[in-house]
């Protein structure tokens, strides 16, 4: 499969405007480093800090193999205005999805640079997943007790108490009762591919 930058059709787009500031600015909200974030758009890091510079105009397969990386869409790395979303999320609007055992139900607006979920952990479930990806994380309990794991050091977390970490740092997380746990989750690039790293294996789509 060829890559963004080998694209036969990957020639500067006409007519886009210049995009090079906002690439470089939701890079860096996405928390990626150069390297990191060419790679995974599968454009070398001379490549994509030409595009960053303005030395480059991307390519629309370009702009979408970004736009995925940055967990973001083609409008907002053009620089266009979206359109105003909704600053509350009523509980009757939450429907639940299920992804690899857990429940999840959207607790904020989607395509922002910040996703919330109300979560909900069985017992059992996912607890030997090793997660790493780009992005934070922040973890509240809402009831039952966490275990967490980051990095080499285990933590049990009661209704309450909170974790704030970067999740480049490998972690797990794993319901601690019978009865599992509640919890409220929000990570800075849920929108992305790497969601599949943090969530596990999808049962059904994201509302």
């Amino acid at each position: 499969m060829s890559s963004p930058e080998s694209e036969p059709s990957a020639r500067p787009a006409e007519n886009l405007p210049v995009v090079a500031p906002q690439l470089r600015a939701l890079r860096r909200r996405a928390s990626l480093t150069l390297e990191a974030a060419a790679r995974a758009a599968g454009l070398s890091p001379a490549h994509l800090s030409r595009l960053e510079t303005g030395q480059r105009q991307p390519s629309l397969p370009m702009l979408l193999a970004l736009a995925r990386v940055y967990g973001t869409t083609v409008s907002e790395l053009l620089g266009e205005t979206v359109a105003d979303r909704d600053a509350i999320v009523r509980a009757a609007d939450m429907e639940p999805t299920r992804a690899g055992g857990w429940t999840y139900w959207q607790a904020g607006a989607s395509g922002r640079g910040m996703q919330a979920l109300r979560v909900r952990v069985p017992h059992g479930s996912q607890g030997d997943i090793v997660r790493v990806h780009p992005g934070e994380e922040w973890l509240y309990v809402l009831k039952g007790r966490l275990r967490l794991r980051l990095g080499d050091t285990a933590y049990l977390l009661a209704s309450g108490d909170s974790a704030h970490f970067d999740s480049l740092t490998p972690h797990r997380i794993a319901a601690e009762g019978p009865d599992g746990l509640e919890l409220l989750f929000v990570h800075t690039l849920l929108q992305s591919p790497t969601a599949a790293l943090c969530l596990g294996p999808l049962t059904g789509e994201m509302p």
